[in-house]
């Protein structure tokens, strides 16, 4: 059977459209999809609201975007600030911004600057973000993760101005995995291979099986090596 070229969709002012599969998708402005959405390449610059779900290979958007349902993509840039009502799955993504995401959230690389909010599991391969807004989530699993605080600057004093009272540190339940390496963190229980306590970390329970380094301003208020 042949196949036909996929259209694309584009959305230029204020304007809305039906979801539908398409090769690009180009949003400028403030655009409404009411459907789900797959697409190869999808980009978004304004104010954009998704009624449903996304699937796109390449994802990139700039400014205010709400996703009612879940989200998937192969690569993910993603400059300001992002709602998921549902999921989130991917290859990569770069943040530099706040996203908040209601259920589970499965990358194998998470990079970037800004503050997360994950209702669910928050699970990575290599997660290394810098914190200038909170970072949250239920429970932490990856290969590597690296969590440090911004300095203080203008983006920082923007972000407060429009989400105040957060302060740039990563609440979590449980982290797990291989090499962990954080700063400003709260948790209730930290376990892994190789552990570096930063400064500003409040950690109720320590588990570690190769080394642990804590620094003197960090708190724990138990530690313990584990057999493998």
């Amino acid at each position: 059977m042949e196949e036909y070229p996929l259209s694309d969709l584009v959305i230029n002012g204020v304007s809305g459209a039906a979801g539908g599969t398409y090769e690009n998708v180009r949003i400028e402005g403030v655009g409404k999809v009411s459907g789900t959405i797959v697409a190869r390449r999808f980009n978004g610059n304004g104010h954009i609201r998704l009624k449903a779900d996304i699937t796109a290979d390449e994802l990139e958007c700039n400014g205010t975007m709400n996703v009612k349902g879940n989200m998937k993509f192969g690569n993910m840039k993603a400059d300001g600030l992002l709602t998921i009502g549902g999921g989130v799955s991917g290859e990569s993504c770069e943040l530099n911004g706040m996203m908040s995401i209601k259920g589970d959230c499965e990358l194998e690389h998470f990079t970037g600057k800004g503050g997360f909010t994950v209702g669910g599991l928050l699970s990575a391969g290599q997660l290394d973000f810098c914190l200038q807004g909170q970072g949250k989530a239920s429970e932490i699993g990856v290969e590597s993760l690296v969590i440090r605080q911004a300095d203080n600057g203008m983006w920082n004093k923007l972000l407060s101005g429009i989400i105040p009272k957060l302060k740039p540190e990563l609440r979590v339940g449980v982290i797990e995995g291989d090499y962990i390496d954080i700063e400003y963190t709260n948790a209730d229980i930290v376990r892994g291979n190789v552990v570096i306590i930063g400064q500003g970390c409040s950690i109720g329970r320590v588990e570690y099986r190769s080394k642990l380094s804590v620094h003197p301003g960090a708190t724990i208020m138990k530690e313990e090596k584990v057999n493998d």
